[in-house]
């Protein structure tokens, strides 16, 4: 099992803890995903993502249906930081 850390930046907090759209993307993939937001209104999240393997997690975070959750979602791109555990 591989871990990995995520943060970013998203237009809406509500909207992207309410969205289905991760369960969708990495369920079928046997990735799960516990979020979390920082206590400042400055707009970031962060994931605790479990994959079945490193080789998984970048297909899947690669995928355009990734590309897609993560628009519908409002994840702000250009402020994503990935940390896998070592």
């Amino acid at each position: 099992m591989t871990t990995v850390l995520i943060f970013h930046q998203v237009d809406d907090v509500d909207h992207w803890l309410a969205s289905t759209k991760r369960a969708e993307v990495f369920g079928p993939m046997g990735i799960t995903v516990r979020t979390f937001v920082e206590q400042v209104p400055d707009h970031r999240v962060g994931l605790v993502v479990e994959a079945p393997d490193l080789d998984t997690f970048q297909r899947a975070i690669g995928s355009q249906a990734a590309a897609e959750a993560m628009a519908a979602d409002g994840v702000r791109p250009d402020t994503l930081v990935v940390l896998v555990e070592q």
